[in-house]
C-alpha cells in the first residue's frame, strides 16, 4: 500500500509541476507578468543567442517525441513503474520547458508591430483563445489520463489501467488535432512579432507538423481501422465545415 501511495503522490507532484509550467508558458510567450519572457531584452551576441535557442528547442523536441514512442515506453517501464510512466514523461517535458524558459536568449529585432488598439486587442484575444483551446481539448480527450493522474489514481485504488476508447468529442469532429491548432494560435498571435518570437513560432510549428505524423502512426496502431477512417475523413489542422460521423458498421448498412 505504501508503494501505491508514494506513486500517487509522485503523480500529483508531477502534475503540479506541469500545471505551473503551463501557466508560466502563457506569461512567457505572451510577455505577461513573468520576470523573463520570450522578448526580454537581448544580452548576448546574435549568433550565440541563436545557437542556444535552437539547442533548447531541439532538446525539448527530442525529449517530447522519443519518450512518447511505444518502443521507448516498453524499455522505460523496466526502470520506472508502469503506473508512473506517464507522470514521469510529463515531469521530463516540464523540466525541458523550464530549462527553455530559464536559458532562453532573446535575439532582438522586430518583424511586425501592430499599433492600433483594436488590432493589438484582437491579437491578444486570439492568443488567449489559443491557450483556452489547448486546455479544453485536453479535457475532451481525458485531461487526467493525458497527464498521468488517472494512471496513478487507478493504481492507488488497486485497479488495472484500461486504455481509453477512441472518441471524437466536440472540436474533434471538425479537425483531428484541435489541441495543436490552439498551440499555433498561441504561438503566432502577437501584436509585436520579434525575430525571437518568429524563431520560436517557426521552429515549434515545424516540430508539431512533423510530430503529428509520428503520433498518428501510434494512433493507428492503437485504434486500427477506426482511426484510419477518421484520418481519411477529417482534416488534420484546418477545420471542416461539417462534423465527422463514423461510418456505420458493415452489417448495419442497408442494402439496395
Amino acid at each position: 500500500m505504501l508503494k501505491r501511495i508514494l506513486i500517487f503522490v509522485y503523480g500529483v507532484v508531477c502534475y503540479a509541476v506541469f500545471f505551473a509550467t503551463f501557466l508560466y508558458a502563457i506569461g512567457f510567450i505572451g510577455n505577461l507578468v513573468v520576470p523573463k519572457s520570450i522578448d526580454s531584452p537581448a544580452t548576448k551576441p546574435f549568433a550565440y543567442a541563436l545557437g542556444i535557442d535552437l539547442l533548447l528547442l531541439a532538446i525539448f523536441a527530442v525529449q517530447h517525441s522519443v519518450m512518447a514512442r511505444p518502443w521507448f515506453k516498453r524499455a522505460w517501464t523496466r526502470i520506472v513503474p508502469e503506473p508512473a510512466e506517464r507522470s514521469t514523461y510529463v515531469l521530463f517535458s516540464s523540466v525541458a520547458l523550464i530549462a527553455l524558459f530559464a536559458l532562453w536568449q532573446p535575439l532582438g529585432g522586430t518583424v511586425w508591430n501592430i499599433e492600433s488598439t483594436v488590432g493589438r486587442s484582437a491579437m491578444y484575444d486570439i492568443f488567449g483563445l489559443g491557450f483556452a483551446l489547448v486546455l479544453v481539448s485536453t479535457f475532451l480527450i481525458n485531461h487526467f489520463d493525458l497527464f498521468g493522474l488517472r494512471q496513478v489514481w487507478l493504481y492507488l485504488r488497486g485497479k488495472e489501467y484500461t486504455h481509453l476508447s477512441f472518441k471524437t468529442p466536440l472540436f474533434y469532429k471538425y479537425v483531428r488535432h484541435p489541441l495543436y491548432v490552439g498551440w499555433f494560435m498561441a504561438f503566432w498571435a502577437t501584436p509585436t512579432m520579434t525575430v525571437t518570437h518568429l524563431l520560436f513560432a517557426v521552429m515549434t510549428t515545424a516540430y508539431i507538423v512533423i510530430a503529428i505524423r509520428w503520433e498518428e502512426k501510434d494512433l493507428v496502431m492503437a485504434h486500427g481501422s477506426k482511426y484510419e477512417e477518421y484520418r481519411n475523413r477529417v482534416p488534420m489542422l484546418l477545420p471542416s465545415v461539417t462534423p465527422y460521423q463514423p461510418a456505420a458498421p458493415q452489417g448495419a448498412r442497408r442494402t439496395a
